[in-house]
């Protein structure tokens, strides 16, 4: 994060928030524009989010590949995707909408999951928002409509891992557990055609309330959005209760939910795995690479959750890739 790139967020959300800067808005109602500072909301490698008021700016992955960020903001703007995405606000005509390769959008504020109460977890929304979100027809939405990002995260994880921390100990257990996925699932080849919108990195921080106070829940972060494997929307959940993470009655809460409202990833929620478990092992190898890389990089041990799902990648690498028809290489 630079100094220059968050005074240009704060600014950008600033003209976000009051377009007009008319009618009921006066200077002493907005705190940001009292004179306190712009808060950070997040600063990632693959984002950076400043908020100001109603409004929150966004400098998006660097390398973002402009004509597929185009068509996802366009299909978070489109009336088939109200109630289920949160849609971008105008970037003011004042406003750049880019730094150096990195674009900037501008977005509502909405409140998110409070990690501090897991009970609480939206988790039957997020399942309902999926489920409704891989039911849009494709056709009816701008286009043409980018691959879905998930398999391509992984292979970044991977990468990442390699770079950071590719002597750990546990490194070659999680490679294991990488090679035994088929290409399809490493972002090499996609042989299988798919034609389900997919949001392609859910998880409970993609999830907010707008309006902020008792809104609705919809679901964020466009940046992975399009045409894929449903199932790797439910990958992760499924991979959290494969790994003894996420309670049972939870996870049947969430796949009993994505399937009464019609979602097409499972055909039997009874036994979903000879069609998650792909997608399961995928993100679990994906979380492992990342836990790795983080913690080298940060200098600290392992915290409890990543081991798990370090042990998990490493048992993972172990069993034959049986149920996945096409097989590994």
């Amino acid at each position: 994060m630079t100094a220059p790139l968050v005074r240009r967020l704060a600014r950008l959300a600033r003209e976000a928030a009051h377009p007009a800067r008319s009618g009921a808005w006066t200077r002493s109602a907005c705190p940001g524009c009292a004179g306190d500072p712009a808060p950070v909301l997040a600063d990632r490698p693959d984002g950076t989010v400043v908020r100001h008021g109603a409004a929150v700016a966004k400098a998006h992955a660097p390398g973002t590949d402009p004509a597929a960020h185009r068509v996802r903001l366009a299909v978070a703007a489109h009336p088939a995707l109200h109630g289920i995405l949160l849609p971008p606000l105008p970037v003011p005509a004042t406003a750049t909408a880019a730094a150096g390769d990195r674009p900037l959008t501008a977005w509502p504020y909405g409140t998110r999951v409070d990690p501090a109460d897991p009970g609480a977890a939206p988790w039957e929304e997020a399942a309902r928002l999926l489920a409704r979100l891989h039911r849009v027809d494709p056709a009816v939405l701008p286009g043409p409509l980018p691959p879905m990002r998930g398999p391509a995260k992984a292979a970044a994880a991977l990468a990442r891992m390699e770079a950071a921390a590719g002597d750990h100990p546990a490194a070659e257990g999680v490679r294991r557990a990488w090679r035994g996925l088929p290409p399809r699932a490493r972002g090499e080849a996609d042989p299988r055609p798919h034609r389900t919108l997919c949001h392609g990195d859910l998880h409970l921080g993609q999830l907010v309330r707008h309006p902020a106070e008792g809104g609705d829940w919809l679901l964020i972060d466009v940046d992975d959005l399009g045409l894929g494997d449903p199932t790797w929307d439910l990958a992760r959940p499924a991979a959290w209760f494969a790994a003894g993470l996420l309670p049972p009655a939870t996870w049947q809460r969430f796949l009993g939910a994505y399937a009464e409202a019609g979602g097409p990833a499972v055909t039997d929620p009874a036994d979903p795995w000879p069609e998650l478990d792909t997608a399961a092992r995928a993100l679990t190898v994906q979380t492992a690479a990342l836990a790795l890389a983080k913690s080298v990089t940060e200098g600290r041990q392992l915290d409890e959750v990543e081991g798990e799902m370090i042990d998990t990648c490493t048992r993972i690498g172990t069993l034959a890739p049986e149920l996945d028809p096409e097989g590994a290489s």
